[in-house]
């Protein structure tokens, strides 16, 4: 893969799922390690993981939606490693508390969501973008963990495929306003990953059937799908890629929330 060699890399939700499968890529690729995210416990376990693949890895546990828990999280990566070269936006989801359909959305459940995934997403990027500006390096890489979600209907998710579909149109104004300052900006778009999260989701053999059905490679994806094309926007290699959304979805273009809505449709009228 691409050498990420001496370069400094934090990811935030980096404890578990698709932020742990991308710390593991980063680390293969040779990247000094930074994860964050609120189970300390998790962070221990990557750091562990990382570091027995060679890498220099740090864990500061910490909440991204707090201006602390970001400031923090600079901080703490140039104390360690002295710069700031890359960060992958990956903290995000919506709770199984703060979803539902639009019509019965509260506004305690629409902010939780968009300040994750959309107000903490912006100003983590922000923070980012001023100590990589600041550097003696100048410049660096900033990748926005999407979803699919953007760009279809997500029928009890609604709010949470708004914030992500915000978070794209940012990715494109980032990259245009902190491009003369040597910061590139892409955003990845995963499709459906098998989680730990989302298999309690998607709980049976008929429900993972039915996902696998809409996916022309006919698997669901795994973490270690994402953390290669992280890598690669990280690296020099992709030096004159910036504002790209890129998809990863084994060549799926259904939405998952979309295919549930009408499955639970279905079953109603019969």
């Amino acid at each position: 893969m691409f050498s990420l060699k001496d370069k400094t890399v934090v990811v935030t939700g980096g404890g578990k799922g698709i932020g742990r499968g991308i710390a593991l890529a980063l680390a293969r690729c040779g990247a000094q390690v930074v994860v964050s995210g609120r189970d300390a416990a998790a962070l221990d376990a990557t750091v562990a993981d990382l570091q027995a693949l060679g890498a220099h890895a740090l864990a500061v546990p910490g909440d991204i939606t707090q201006h602390s828990g970001r400031q923090g999280l600079i901080d703490a990566t140039l104390a360690r490693f002295g710069a700031l070269h890359g960060w992958i936006n990956n903290a995000g989801s919506a709770a199984p508390a703060d979803v539902g359909p639009l019509d019965t959305i509260d506004e305690g459940q629409w902010d939780r969501v968009m300040d994750l995934n959309l107000k903490a997403a912006f100003f983590a990027a922000q923070a980012a973008a001023r100590a990589m500006a600041a550097g003696t390096g100048r410049g660096g890489s900033i990748v926005n963990i999407s979803s699919r979600s953007a760009s279809y209907p997500n029928p009890g998710t609604g709010h949470y495929g708004a914030a992500k579909a915000a978070l794209e149109n940012l990715t494109r104004t980032m990259a245009a306003e902190w491009g003369h300052l040597g910061i590139r900006v892409n955003a990845v778009a995963p499709g459906v990953v098998m989680t730990d999260e989302l298999a309690r989701t998607l709980n049976t053999p008929e429900r993972i059937r039915r996902q696998v059905d809409t996916v022309p490679l006919q698997r669901l994806g795994t973490p270690d799908d994402i953390g290669p094309l992280c890598a690669y926007l990280v690296s020099d290699e992709s030096a004159w890629t910036s504002g790209a959304l890129i998809p990863v979805n084994g060549g799926s273009f259904v939405p998952m929330g979309y295919l549930s809505y009408l499955h639970r449709v279905n079953q109603q009228a019969t």
